[in-house]
């Protein structure tokens, strides 16, 4: 038994996940001296979400130069919000400048990682073989696992189904009759691109999205070549993008009457395309503005306003066969549906997968409501770390900004256990928890996304909003700059172990 454990690979990180977290996590490592870490990434290849989602029109709503690691920075972007195959290829050029290929293992999808008391290490269990490490970043991302809703009688649709993260592109949509379910962001860029070329798009809208112009367009050779030749450039830019986002927050979370002329604003962005009174009334939000996510648009009014296209203010009920029946009753014939229908976000499909000190799962642990300290850390499950955790989420600015706070977090964490030598966890008091989660959910009360009068992908099921950071990402960074000891247990191997370990080195 003893010898059979030694003989299992063990590594002192692993990370999961190879989007920008697990990626910038990487990277992380190998600035702080660790080198003994692997990347466990369940497809064949980087990028996350941005490998993920690849439909027609598919494009970052934040500006592509603040929308990239501050330690990477890219004066090539084409665009000011860059599409999908860019942001991808970005994720690409990362992983081969910082030299991260040879700790990625592809096609390797974790099934099962359980903490291990006695040796204080996870155990893991993955599709391509199975390993041990001293500590686990969890960085699979609140965007990676699609959500279809139970629709009665879905299954008997004869013609072709998926969901925006899962785009058949074998599938020609040309001259076909489709059916588009949801308008979150991914809904308002697919509508507008692939409107040309089908006969008939019809739109399930359950909730009117609020939405402003995408002021978007091509960044200049001159542009391109000043951020290389004078890089501080290229940081004055990003330091702008970010000043801006840093002073919208307040409106967000302490004032949200303030939104009231950012509303009037996205009226009159809908009232220049939409003519129609009855299409502009289906298309005007009964909420505050801010309360769900706001979309940046200049083409989907637009592409709503063309006669090939039916607006259903209601959501997706049934199917009988090839018709298709809306909440309120009406129907519509397809012969292609698309779930823009978003992922699962507040009941990460990883937790089921995450087995802590007690036995009991991560899922588990959370039904109530997902909980971290500082994002990061959950009680009972000592040296795991999740990237983009409870409330870390933001509303109007760039996650990468959030990601690399955490990263600062992440690196104080494993200069802590390398202070604190020998074999040692640091497993968050409940208590530290509890007291963090509270100070939060007090925040989040006055916030728009608590007020404004919506339903939305932030809210679990019980109505907690466990999805966003209620500050600014300054506000964020401060707080994740250092590890505080005060807030964990230390774990230590019992004594015991140590002297088997001993015996059998000998």
């Amino acid at each position: 038994m003893g010898e059979r454990e030694h003989e299992r690979e063990h590594v002192r990180v692993a990370v999961v996940g190879s989007g920008f977290g697990g990626l910038g996590a990487a990277v992380r490592l190998r600035r702080e001296g660790v080198t003994d870490f692997v990347v466990l990434e369940r497809a064949s290849s980087v990028g996350g979400t941005w490998r993920d989602n690849s439909y027609p029109g598919c494009r970052c709503d934040v500006p592509s130069h603040l929308y990239s690691f501050s330690f990477a920075p890219n004066p090539e972007w084409p665009r000011t919000f860059s599409g999908q195959e860019h942001i991808r290829a970005y994720l690409e050029h990362v992983t081969d400048v910082f030299r991260l290929r040879p700790h990625i293992r592809f096609d390797s999808e974790v099934k099962r990682m359980s903490w291990n008391a006695e040796r204080l290490c996870w155990d893991i269990e993955t599709s391509s073989g199975n390993l041990s490490a001293d500590m686990v970043v969890s960085a699979t991302g609140p965007l990676s696992d699609p959500k279809v809703p139970e629709i009665p009688g879905l299954e008997s649709f004869p013609g072709k189904v998926f969901h925006s993260a899962r785009w058949d592109h074998d599938y020609d949509l040309r001259g076909k009759r489709v059916a588009m379910v949801g308008t979150g962001a991914s809904a308002a860029q697919i509508v507008p691109a692939v409107q040309p070329e089908v006969s008939r798009l019809t739109l399930f809208q359950r909730t009117a999205p609020w939405v402003m112009p995408r002021v978007d367009r091509n960044i200049s050779d001159t542009e391109r070549w000043l951020h290389r030749q004078l890089p501080f450039t290229a940081q004055l830019r990003r330091g702008l993008l970010w000043g801006i986002r840093e002073l919208q927050v307040q409106a967000f979370t302490k004032h949200p009457g303030q939104l009231g002329l950012v509303e009037e604003m996205a009226r009159r962005n809908m009232a220049r395309s939409i003519k129609d009174p009855a299409l502009r009334a289906k298309l005007t939000p009964d909420y505050r503005i801010g309360c769900k996510r706001i979309l940046l648009s200049s083409d989907y009014y637009p592409a709503l306003a063309q006669p090939n296209v039916d607006v259903v203010a209601s959501g997706l009920a049934e199917v009988r066969g090839s018709t298709l029946v809306a909440a309120d009753g009406s129907e519509a014939e397809a012969d292609a549906i698309v779930f823009g229908t978003g992922f699962h976000v507040t009941d990460m499909p990883i937790a089921d997968r995450v087995v802590g000190a007690d036995g009991r799962t991560l899922a588990e642990t959370w039904k109530g409501g997902m909980e971290a300290l500082r994002g990061a850390s959950a009680a009972g499950f000592p040296n795991w770390m999740t990237i983009i955790g409870p409330n870390t989420g933001l509303g109007n600015s760039s996650m990468i900004l959030m990601i690399e706070s955490q990263l600062n977090y992440l690196a104080d964490f494993v200069r802590q256990l390398d202070v604190l030598g020998g074999r040692v966890a640091l497993d968050a008091r409940p208590g530290a928890v509890r007291a963090w989660n509270h100070r939060v959910q007090e925040r989040m009360k006055r916030t728009v996304w608590n007020t404004g009068g919506c339903t939305s992908w932030y809210l679990d099921a019980s109505g907690r909003n466990t999805t966003i950071w209620p500050g600014t990402t300054g506000e964020f960074r401060r707080a994740t700059r250092q590890v505080d000891l005060a807030e964990y247990d230390v774990l230590r191997v019992p004594v015991r172990v140590e002297a088997e370990k001993a015996g059998v080195d000998a």
